[in-house]
């Protein structure tokens, strides 16, 4: 497997698309159920928590230059307990990958395309990451240059057709139930999609410098976090508290409620665009890297054979994943989080430990 090369800019561009992916689209309904008009507020706090993750993988790739995730697990455990740990980031990468692809799957059905069967919509959009993924994370990284503008664009253009429609009193009060509200609310949107970011420790020892490598992983998730910061504060200043909470994806919404001049209307549109090309990313980051990690804990040199028949696994995987939404919501809302947790946050705790704990005992050797 010959080793690509990605450019800092691109794989800041990666970062942003792979952190908004299917997040600008359902964390405002669940940020407001829980923290109500100081939704805003929570997202905040859950892109400075996120932010404090970023450091932390930072300091891995400084640990580990030059190796992926798997990589710095069998150095770290060894090669026994190290493949172990790997086939376990594994799972959770192909697991992220099954349930991005269900997102897609459910918002085309409920909201576009009502009489279309689940399994054609998952096979026709899988069929574009399969593709995307045989070309290599070096055309992904192409792609995403090219699409990245447009998705700013249609953002922007997104907010200023909104901003006559802002009511400020949507807004209050402030901590009107205290602060517990929104550090209860922040947690889930930590583990979606912050915690997640884990997975692009796959593809960080493709970039081209190494060095400008950590400061791209930084910049991309600021502006990812000011992204989805954005679209929280703007679905309680526009649709309010209480139709944000009940409304699954409160963004898309947002977007039939454009009117300009009575003739530019139900943009909708805007926002699907915005919503299909960054899960596009996400969903095309997380299967590349699910395959790439057994690849590489099987020692197997070329992996392109490996993503047909993984595909057809992702698409039965994503079925019986959840059976409806109101099952998909608890298990983001209380079950994901605790789970993201660990991979995300306690394993690369533990690697830099037991890392540091070794170069220790070297030195005093």
């Amino acid at each position: 497997m010959g080793k690509s090369i990605i450019g800092i800019r691109q794989f800041t561009i990666l970062v942003t698309l792979f952190t908004v992916g299917s997040s600008i689209l359902i964390t405002p309904s669940g940020l407001a159920a829980e923290a109500k008009q100081n939704a805003w507020i929570a997202a905040i706090l859950s892109v400075c928590i996120g932010l404090l993750t970023i450091f932390l993988y930072q300091a891995l790739v400084r640990q580990f230059p030059n190796q992926t995730l798997v990589q710095m697990c069998e150095t770290v455990f060894g090669i026994w307990i190290g493949k172990i740990v790997s086939l376990l980031y594994f799972c959770f990468f192909f697991l992220l990958a099954a349930l991005v692809l269900r997102n897609i799957g459910d918002f085309v059905v409920t909201q576009v395309l009502p009489d279309t069967p689940l399994q054609f919509i998952l096979m026709i959009f899988l069929a574009a990451v399969i593709m995307a993924s045989r070309h290599g994370i070096e055309t992904i990284a192409r792609a995403g240059e090219i699409f990245f503008p447009w998705v700013m664009i249609f953002f922007f253009a997104m907010v200023i057709f909104l901003a006559p429609q802002f009511r400020l009193n949507q807004l209050q009060p402030y901590f009107g139930e205290g602060i517990i509200p929104v550090i209860r609310a922040s947690l889930p949107f930590t583990g979606t999609p912050f915690m997640e970011l884990i997975v692009l420790l796959m593809v960080i020892p493709f970039v081209t410098c190494a060095k400008k490598a950590n400061k791209a992983f930084f910049v991309g998730t600021v502006i990812a976090g000011i992204v989805l910061i954005m679209i929280t504060l703007i679905s309680i200043l526009v649709l309010g508290a209480g139709i944000t909470a009940r409304n699954l994806y409160p963004s898309y919404s947002l977007a039939k409620m454009i009117s300009v001049g009575r003739f530019l209307e139900r943009l909708e549109v805007i926002m699907a665009g915005i919503w299909f090309i960054t899960i596009f990313f996400k969903l095309t980051i997380c299967f590349y890297a699910s395959v790439l990690s057994f690849a590489q804990v099987i020692k197997m040199e070329e992996i392109r054979p490996l993503f047909f028949p993984f595909g057809m696994i992702l698409i039965v995987l994503s079925i019986v994943s959840y059976p409806n939404e109101s099952y998909f919501l608890n298990f983001v809302s209380k079950i994901w989080f605790p789970y993201a947790c660990t991979f995300g946050l306690l394993l690369p705790i533990c690697m830099i430990g037991l890392s540091l704990i070794r170069k220790k005992e070297k030195y005093i050797r």
